[in-house]
């Protein structure tokens, strides 16, 4: 008796993985949904308790291994750095050039958000709080203002991500766009909004967020101090890939538009 395997039809194959790829975006942009709702709490000190659980166990300056501050302030940079690397590296056009050899290219952005959210997620895990207090006005009605400006830094991260196509810069739009038989999305420039003010609100967003609050401790300095060297050298390195995406266009905006104090008029 013989037996032949059947080999499945050339568009069953193609219909699974357009299925898989869309399984695969949705899982990486609900893990992007949890991390980023983690991002806030542990910067905004924000402990949620489920009974005898703590939903957000750790924050930036509770929870975590208590540790020598040199070696709590050894590990923190550790985290930031590859938290940094990840992100610096893996947005640029030529490592994506290389990595689309391995990765489908319906993926890619995709892949981006999972690693960029698992790397988020152990920087907040491995975190070491540092806790000398260099202020704190907790208690006051200063306080209130500062965690309600602080909030607000967030609300313009999440509204600046909706300006620029939201599920397109999270990976949803491409792997849809995929399971639907389309050509892959096409890009313009356009200066939306807050982009019409600075050119990068997103970034601004997070320096609201993570410079204003009422308590600021030693750990949370070196946090928001290396966000700010990780955002400059993100915004250099994005904005040469903007020149070259977008060219003259790109060129004159970056002459008109500060880059991310409205006040600040010289341009970078």
């Amino acid at each position: 008796m013989t037996t032949t395997m059947r080999r499945p039809a050339p568009g069953t194959v193609e219909v699974a993985g357009r299925i898989a790829a869309v399984g695969y975006g949705v899982a990486a942009y609900v893990l992007f949904l949890l991390v980023f709702s983690w991002a806030i709490a542990f910067v905004e000190g924000i402990r949620i308790t489920i009974g005898d659980s703590d939903l957000v166990p750790r924050t930036i300056d509770h929870g975590g291994p208590t540790v020598p501050a040199a070696i709590a302030l050894l590990v923190n940079v550790v985290l930031l750095t590859i938290f940094a690397a990840q992100h610096s590296v893996m947005a640029r056009a030529g490592f994506k050039r290389w990595w689309t050899r391995i990765v489908p290219v319906v993926v890619e952005r995709s892949t981006y958000v999972l690693a960029a959210s698992l790397c988020l997620a152990a920087l907040m895990w491995w975190w070491c709080p540092i806790t000398a207090e260099l202020w704190d006005v907790s208690g006051t009605l200063a306080s209130s203002i500062l965690v309600a400006v602080s909030l607000a830094g967030w609300l313009l991260v999440l509204t600046t991500t909706f300006l620029i196509d939201h599920f397109d810069l999270f990976g949803l739009r491409q792997v849809v766009t995929n399971a639907r038989g389309r050509p892959a999305p096409t890009y313009r420039f356009v200066t939306p909004l807050w982009y019409g003010i600075v050119r990068h609100p997103i970034y601004l967003g997070f320096l609201i967020a993570f410079w204003v609050t009422p308590t600021m401790t030693t750990g949370h300095l070196v946090f928001a101090i290396a966000t700010i060297g990780f955002i400059f050298v993100g915004i250099r390195l994005e904005e040469r890939d903007l020149v070259r995406a977008f060219g003259a266009d790109y060129v004159a905006y970056r002459k008109r538009v500060p880059m991310l104090l409205p006040a600040l008029r010289h341009r970078v």
